[in-house]
């Protein structure tokens, strides 16, 4: 029966695709990487690599089993940690999160949390709405903060924590910013910045269908995926973008912030939580995250 470390083995050729680099890797010589290899297939009862005298890709069942292989790993690398908490009264919560709620609303959540719940560990991982619910999907994480809409996911829980907009960020002293409000066609003709879809579909498209709705196509000149980095855009005056109203308490330098008007104005923003499977320590970290995106300082109207 295949263990853990052929799973490593296996894990550490495949993404090398090299006999060689894989063993440096894995601080062992080469000619008993090599068998083990060998016996895994004779075991498996497949070929898992296509090579003659080097690796050229996994086959059908390689890749396969490398999946396989590496949520192994990973379960494993849960077990342990999960006894390991165990034995110290100590538990983790494995939590990503979008970038738009770094700055302000994840560590207010975070403190309450810990300060309501002392002996807690969190295991924090920064990724896109996308890659959050893929890592949800594979049991990598217990919950994540991801931005709404998604696609309907069977078996997948989601909890509305805020629910407001998007506001245009201008270059300070551009033309518009003498406007108290703007309508979204008033920035037709601009250059703008905006998230790439593969980051965040749902939001690229809530954009791109809201332009398009007021009568134009958005002239993107640059995409950015973090929220700073588009602000550090508008604020060098490379254009404008559409941006939540999350981010406007930060006021960064360089940067102003105007509410959209009209029957197109509002484009929706809204972060939820995420998870898939119920338990009381993702229910309390629920209530306190809702309890915080309910005060004022969250309100996004």
């Amino acid at each position: 029966m295949a263990d853990l470390r052929q799973f490593r083995q296996f894990v550490a050729v495949a993404e090398e695709l090299s006999f060689r680099r894989a063993a440096e890797r894995l601080h062992m010589a080469q000619p008993p990487l090599t068998t083990a290899i060998r016996r895994l297939e004779e075991e498996v009862g497949a070929s898992l690599l296509e090579r003659d005298n080097r690796i050229h890709r996994l086959t059908p069942a390689g890749r396969a089993f490398l999946d396989e292989a590496r949520r192994t790993l990973a379960q494993a690398e849960r077990t342990l940690a999960a006894a390991r908490s165990a034995a110290s009264g100590r538990r983790t919560l494995r939590l990503a999160f979008v970038d738009s709620t770094i700055n302000i609303l994840l560590p207010r959540i975070l403190q309450a949390f810990r300060h309501q719940h002392g002996a807690l560990d969190f295991q924090l991982q920064e990724d896109t709405t996308a890659g959050q619910l893929e890592a949800l999907r594979e049991d990598r994480i217990d919950a994540g903060l991801i931005v709404l809409p998604v696609d309907r996911q069977p078996g997948l829980y989601t909890h509305l924590l805020v629910d407001g907009d998007m506001r245009v960020a201008l270059p300070e002293g551009h033309r518009l910013a003498r406007h108290a409000r703007l309508r979204l066609e008033q920035l037709a003709g601009e250059p703008w910045l905006l998230f790439p879809r593969h980051y965040g579909p749902g939001m690229h498209d809530l954009i791109v269908a809201a332009c398009a709705a007021a009568g134009f196509v958005p002239e993107v000149v640059q995409e950015a995926r973090q929220m700073q980095t588009i602000a550090g855009l508008v604020a060098g005056g490379i254009g404008v973008a559409l941006v939540p109203s999350l981010l406007q308490p930060l006021r960064p330098p360089g940067v102003t912030f105007r509410p959209l008007q009209g029957r197109r104005a509002r484009i929706p923003y809204r972060l939820a939580l995420a998870y898939r499977t119920p338990s009381e320590l993702i229910e309390r970290f629920r209530e306190t995250a809702q309890a915080l995106a309910a005060a004022p300082a969250f309100r996004m109207a």
